[in-house]
């Protein structure tokens, strides 16, 4: 009887494949973003609360600045693709944090948050919009909710085999997602999660009017500080320099006539 449960606990994880409309690629999905967001804006306004938000300064003030331009470029982006559903309940907001960190996230929603350790590495717009683009890519491809359906898979399917799942499994699920902390944000997404993440950046950069071919020598600004221990925490699942630089030239043409196209270019 045990076993039959499993093949069909296993059926029903295999049936919860769906294909990514942004990235195109397949993954396991058995909780959504929108299922997500509740629980990411309330760690969001834990994260601020207990942070040194930075405001009315030239870097918060470029913050903003990118991450308005961003989130016009992922509205474009979705309208373009046919899936602004998709952004439904979305609550963009971005804010700058005093910390030592090399770090920038963005959790389902649009909550946004860079670290002014990352600032010196970034080094102007252009540089915060490769970073932002990059996160706000995770976001978009839904990575935080393909890593809650893969916990919830190995968590979840030894008490579908004793019984239900319950909100309280669920809820222990999206908070070891999101904790408090320093460590926020600094979620283990796969290679493949973050090559994901650097051509959707890639376009929304670029469909926000600023120069794509630039996040070549951000990325390898980056991988020369790697050596600095926060660096390589930022950095401890991304693919290897090689690959993604590949990547990025692979995807440079399509993200050039974004920006060509851009309204904001040259601004």
């Amino acid at each position: 009887m045990k076993k039959i449960i499993l093949t069909v606990a296993g059926a029903l994880v295999l049936a919860s494949c769906a294909t990514n409309p942004v990235t195109g690629r397949k993954s396991l999905s058995l909780v959504s973003n929108a299922e997500l967001m509740p629980t990411a804006f309330t760690q969001y306004d834990k994260v601020l609360k207990e942070g040194k938000v930075i405001t009315g300064t030239t870097d918060a003030k470029m913050v903003q600045t990118v991450g308005d331009r961003l989130k016009y470029a992922a509205e474009k982006y979705y309208q373009q693709k046919g899936i602004s559903s998709q952004l439904q309940g979305y609550q963009w907001q971005f804010t700058l944090l005093q910390a030592n960190e090399v770090n920038a996230w963005c959790m389902p929603g649009g909550k946004v948050a860079v670290y002014s350790g990352i600032l010196p590495v970034t080094k102007d717009a252009t540089g915060l919009a490769v970073v932002l683009g990059h996160e706000i890519g995770h976001a978009l491809a839904g990575h935080s909710a393909e890593q809650a359906s893969q916990q919830m898979a190995a968590q979840g399917l030894g008490q579908i085999v004793g019984g239900s799942i319950g909100n309280a499994e669920y809820a222990k699920v999206f908070e070891q997602l999101y904790p408090v902390g320093a460590q926020v944000g600094l979620l283990n997404y796969s290679r493949k999660m973050e090559l994901d993440a650097d051509v959707t950046g890639l376009y929304l950069m670029a469909m926000a009017g600023y120069d794509p071919s630039q996040a070549i020598p951000f990325w390898e600004r980056m991988a020369a500080k790697s050596g600095n221990a926060e660096v390589s925490e930022f950095l401890s699942t991304h693919p290897s320099d090689a690959t993604r630089i590949s990547k990025i030239k692979e995807s440079l043409p399509t993200a050039i006539a974004y920006y060509n196209a851009s309204p904001y270019k040259g601004k």
